[in-house]
This record gives structure tokens, sequence and C-alpha cells, in this order.
């Protein structure tokens, strides 16, 4: 039973690092781990509607990452490529550090779009826009991760 307590708690702590890192799942882990806590406690203390919560907020803070992304590409007018140099840069940024993965997604949609539209301000302006579309998404996920730990707290605590 200890041993299920503890891949419960490390599931939630995965999954709030993973809420910075775009190769874990943060959300998804924290659910999980939510409801594997859920589980071994036989749904006494966190109810069956704290985990209907915890799923919408799952499924929130998954939209938040493609949404705000998009939004802010699509208001800097970017193509298709600028969308996926931004996702190969996140990719490539999880690899090189903290800097990395914050600037390789705004250097990645510079570069696709710059290939699509040949134009360097206007690569550089859809470059500052997805990444800042980025940057409050991630915003966004760690308030709702966070929310989905609060609650989970809560439940165990009252």
């Amino acid at each position: 039973m200890a041993l299920l307590w503890i891949v419960a708690i490390l599931m939630i702590v995965v999954g709030v690092i993973g809420t910075v890192l775009p190769a874990i799942p943060g959300a998804v882990l924290v659910f999980g781990g939510i409801v594997l806590a859920a589980w071994i406690d036989d749904f006494t203390r966190i109810s069956g509607w704290t985990i209907g919560l915890a799923a919408v907020l799952t499924l929130l803070a998954f939209a938040t990452d493609y949404v705000a992304a998009v939004l802010g590409a699509k208001k800097a007018g970017a193509s298709k490529l600028a969308l996926v140099g931004a996702a190969i840069g996140t990719i490539a940024g999880v690899f090189t550090g903290f800097i990395g993965l914050l600037f390789m997604p705004l250097l990645g949609a510079a570069l696709g779009e710059f290939i699509a539209q040949r134009d360097l301000r206007h690569a550089g302006k859809v470059g500052i826009a997805t990444w800042l579309g980025l940057l409050v998404g991630t915003a966004v996920k760690v308030a709702i991760v966070f929310t989905m730990v609060g609650m989970f707290a809560v439940a165990l605590l009252v």
C-alpha cells in the first residue's frame, strides 16, 4: 500500500515538472496520480466529483497547449511551417537546457515562417507571437496543474 502511495505522489511531482517540459504529459500524470491515490483510499477522501473536476481540468490543460500556440501564431499571420518550426524548436529545447527550452520555440517558429515567406521581418514577428502564445499557454497550464494539486491536497487533508 505504501508503495502505491509513493507511486501516486511521484506521478504528481513528475507531472508538475512535466507541465513546463513538453516531452512529459504533465497534467495527465497529475491526473493519473490523483486517480491512483483515490483508488488506494477507496475514494473515501478523494471523491468522484473531485476526480471528475480533475478530469475536466486535465482536458483544459491539454487543450491549452494547442490553443495558446495557435492563437499567438494566427494573430501574427503564421504559416503552417511556423507552427511546425515551433514544435520542432520546443522538442529541441528539451535537449538544450532551460535557455534552449525557453527560446528554441521562438527560433523554430521564425525559421519556419522565413522558409515559408522569405520575409525576415514577418518571420521575426511570427516567431515572437508564437513564442508569447506558448509562454501564456504554459502559464495557464501551470495554474491549472497547481489547482489540481491543491484540490488533491484539500481532499486528502479535509
